[in-house]
């Protein structure tokens, strides 16, 4: 794949040497956003925002954009990596992720799971978060029915030369992390890692703990390594590997689950009169968990492996078709294989085996327009996309007998689009409108994997079919003094065929299928205020979600973990620059467990504050404090057995960076 997109970009990489101008500029970013980017509901989060999450975590910074969410509401470090899935616009509903995640370009979610790994993705390694909620038809635009969340990857001119801190807490957990970003040349390197190890909370109420109850214990590490070079004075160079292990223990005593991978990626971006942007990425992953009875505390599974890998590539170009326009045409493929290898036990004795898995392949064409007539700004974009289901297959021994199952392949062509438009009614206000469709195909975990927790069988589906959306919405953004902007948004999104975990019998087995669809219509509002070292920033979403599925037991009801309110906000100082004060407060809603709403788990809200102050030469003092009321935040409630998320937390540490 590397060698077809640099062969492709040849013709043009000569062109642009010719044209080339002296200066060298090198961003380590890619392509500037098309103009037409405002039409849809956009919400940058700076690295000052994402320096300030109390839990040091990635998904703490997202939070910052009201309605993102994961699967559940406990963090990376007491969830089942499995569980990581993110959504926007409470479109959730099962454990993969309905939002299409991209670090500097390269879709990042797990290929056989489709979770997120959060742990490996450390937000003092970012310069930006952006997250545009709803459907896309873009390079990778297949998955990213609610949304899109755009990582990019921070330079020397953010890091500094040499940047690292580390810190503990009350309960003796630590972490530690160093970037080092030397400037070689017109280029840069950027090598980075960090650490993290506790002995975690209690997620178990202290009423249902039994001797084999245990704390979350954890422990992870990542690390990167990028190159940006410059080739011609328009031309760049990105490349980056990286590695990552999680390891966790949830509630019982060896219930140990773990995640790992391996990645690499090469960008070429041309910003000369021929712009481009060519990408190939690989990645290898693996999982393993081991689930323990709630009632036995004996195991009932081993997960040992679950090796999968994802390979992919896009091309875009845009050519120069006047000022007033910029086109985009574009390609990308993606290939994702993998499968489970597991223990079977009874009465904590091995007496199965399973193997499970297949490939998934999706190829996209797509073609986006932006053309600016004054103070009119329009954009329409389509994606044609061939997607396939190949060579799933169960391979299983269970008490002496081996069965094999071979499911059919399926493959087709799906179309989408989007288009928008947006009209500036004064210099400080804008009104915007926008439509779309989109694609999300099944993963190979809920196509072929079946799991049990707690109690609770999930099987899998392997005759799941696509789910597609239909959405629209309107906002307006307007800043009515200077350093105050507001932006309000109202949409309309419809997934059918939406794939969710449907309960078969009350608190014992579930099972991945299509229902009707997940109808979400709602308000997002979102503002910053800026004077001087003081800011106050803030998000609110509303959305009403309904299951649409006549003639069923969850026909009309909301999607389970889906809550109807979320709000965060976020107030701080900045007197130098290297001084901080902020406070952060986030509303959940209530959401239910399941999808027949029997158990709730209650709304929260949680206070954090983050302290940063210079104490000698380079060293400043970090003082973090999560969930300061010790808000009892319900992470799971099965049956009424439940979890609990992170207690109140306060972290000190000291914080080193050399210019």
């Amino acid at each position: 794949m590397i060698p077809l997109l640099a062969g492709a970009a040849m013709p043009m990489l000569a062109h642009a040497e010719e044209a080339a101008p002296d200066q060298i500029v090198v961003t380590g970013r890619g392509l500037e956003a098309a103009p037409a980017a405002v039409a849809y509901d956009v919400q940058d989060i700076d690295q000052d925002r994402m320096s300030v999450a109390a839990s040091g975590r990635l998904e703490d910074a997202l939070s910052a954009a009201a309605g993102f969410q994961q699967f559940r509401r406990s963090d990376s470090r007491a969830s089942n990596p499995s569980a990581q899935g993110i959504t926007l616009r409470a479109l959730g509903g099962n454990a993969t992720s309905r939002t299409l995640m991209l670090l500097d370009g390269v879709p990042v979610a797990d290929p056989f799971f489709g979770y997120v790994p959060l742990s490996a993705l450390a937000p003092e390694r970012l310069a930006m978060a952006r997250v545009t909620r709803g459907g896309g038809s873009g390079a990778f635009g297949a998955g990213a029915v609610a949304g899109t969340i755009d990582l990019t990857s921070a330079g020397p001119d953010q890091l500094g030369l040499f940047g690292g801190r580390a810190l503990v807490d009350d309960r003796g957990e630590t972490e530690l992390s160093a970037t080092l970003a030397p400037k070689l040349g017109e280029g840069y390197l950027v090598a980075a890692g960090r650490w993290d190890r506790g002995r975690g909370f209690w997620t178990t109420p202290v009423d249902q703990r039994v001797p084999a109850s245990v704390r979350a214990r954890y422990e992870s590490w990542s690390t990167s390594l990028r190159a940006v070079a410059p080739l011609t004075s328009d031309i760049e160079l990105q490349a980056r590997v990286a590695a990552f292990n999680d390891a966790r223990t949830l509630r019982f005593a060896g219930a140990d689950t773990a995640a790992s991978g391996q990645d690499a990626s090469l960008r070429l971006v041309g910003r000369g009169a021929w712009k481009f942007d060519a990408l190939a990425y690989v990645q290898s992953r693996d999982f393993n968990n081991v689930v323990i009875s709630a009632r036995t505390f004996l195991p009932t599974l081993n997960q040992r492996a679950t090796p999968s890998t994802g390979i992919g590539g896009k091309f875009e170009l845009r050519p120069p078709v006047g000022k007033d326009h910029v086109l985009r045409l574009g390609v990308d493929w993606r290939y994702a294989e993998g499968h489970t290898e597991e223990d079977v036990y009874t009465s904590g004795k091995v007496t199965g085996q399973r193997r499970a898995g297949g490939t998934n392949r999706d190829l996209g064409l797509f073609i986006e327009d932006d053309w600016t007539g004054g103070p009119v700004i329009l954009t329409a974009g389509a994606r044609a996309d061939r997607w396939s289901m190949r060579d799933g297959v169960l391979d299983q021994i269970l008490s002496g007998k081996a069965t094999k199952t071979l499911y059919p392949d399926r493959a087709g062509w799906s179309g989408s689009f989007r288009g928008g438009v947006v009209v500036k009614l004064a210099r400080n206000l804008a009104l915007r409108g926008s439509a779309y469709t989109g694609l999300r195909q099944p993963t190979l975990n809920e196509l072929y994997r079946s799991f049990n927790i707690a109690g609770i069988t999930t099987k899998a589906n392997a005759a799941l079919r696509n789910e597609t959306l239909r959405g629209f919405e309107g906002g307006v953004d307007w800043k009515p003094i200077r350093g105050l902007s507001i932006s309000a948004t109202a949409f309309d999104n419809r997934i059918r065929n939406a794939i969710a975990n449907v309960t078969l019998v009350k608190d014992s087995v579930r099972e991945r299928q299509n229902i009707g669809a997940v109808h979400a219509r709602g308000l997002e509002l979102s503002a910053e205020y800026k004077v001087d070292a003081f800011s106050l920033s803030g998000s609110f979403a509303y959305t009403d979600a309904k299951v649409e599925a006549p003639g069923t037991d969850i026909d009309r009801l909301r999607p389970a973990q889906t809550p109807r309110y979320a709000a965060s906000a976020t107030a701080a100082w900045r007197p130098s620059p290297r001084t901080t004060l902020a406070l952060t407060v986030r509303h959940t809603g209530a959401q239910y467990e399941d999808d027949l709403q029997t158990a709730i788990l209650p709304p929260a809200t949680t206070l954090d504050t983050y302290a940063e102050v210079p104490i000698a030469g380079p060293f400043s003092l970090v003082l973090r404090g999560e969930n300061l009321f010790d808000e009892a935040v319900v992470t799971r409630n099965s049956g009424g057995s439940i979890d609990l998320g992170t207690p109140r937390t306060v972290w000190a540490g000291v914080k080193v960076g050399f210019r």
